[in-house]
């Protein structure tokens, strides 16, 4: 399966790929490079997502999308918590290109306060969560939203993750030899 990659201007959004900085849980760049791919239905979907947000002066910012096989070992080898990763066992959607992290940004490029940080492993990450700034709660609703009406799933643990439905049933699991140009550092 080819992926499609995602980048302006083709696709309207900023792109802020988490696992090639040390800005991520593991405090260290699990990617050589940063890079945003979806499969073909996936990047379909975004693509409804974007035209949805844009009437309402809103863009996407994008954390994470594929994410290669051997990455999602990483991260399970470093944190194994199934309730905020996949087991690479199982396949997680993200290694199918058919799951993206992500946060809606307005106008000016700054973040819509969604109550926690991306990658923030606690309940607070939650959907539904009434505890945290009333803001917050609209500004993830709104999230779910657009991109439910945009064909996408959720993962209730995290307002930030967006997976298309049945992903396992429907899409391989890929390494980092599916794409022409690696993201993961050469050993």
């Amino acid at each position: 399966m080819s992926l499609v990659e995602i980048a302006p201007p083709a696709y309207d959004v900023a792109i802020d790929i988490a696992y090639a900085t040390s800005n991520n849980f593991t405090g260290q760049p699990v990617y050589g490079r940063p890079a945003c791919y979806l499969n073909p239905d996936a990047a379909a979907c975004l693509k409804a997502a974007i035209d949805l947000a844009a009437p309402l002066g809103l863009r996407f910012k994008i954390f994470d999308a594929f994410r290669p096989a051997e990455a999602q070992w990483v991260l399970w080898n470093h944190t194994p918590d199934p309730n905020f990763l996949a087991d690479p066992k199982r396949g997680s959607p993200h290694s199918m290109g058919a799951a993206v992290d992500l946060t809606l940004i307005d106008d000016a490029g700054r973040e819509l306060d969604m109550g926690t940080a991306f990658d923030a492993f606690t309940p607070l990450s939650h959907h539904g969560r009434t505890d945290i700034p009333v803001e917050a709660q609209r500004n993830r609703a709104l999230l779910l939203g657009l991109m439910t009406a945009a064909g996408w799933d959720f993962y209730r643990n995290e307002w930030w993750h967006y997976q298309l439905f049945n992903a396992r049933a429907k899409y391989p699991v890929l390494g980092d030899d599916a794409l022409t140009r690696p993201m993961m550092p050469k050993a």
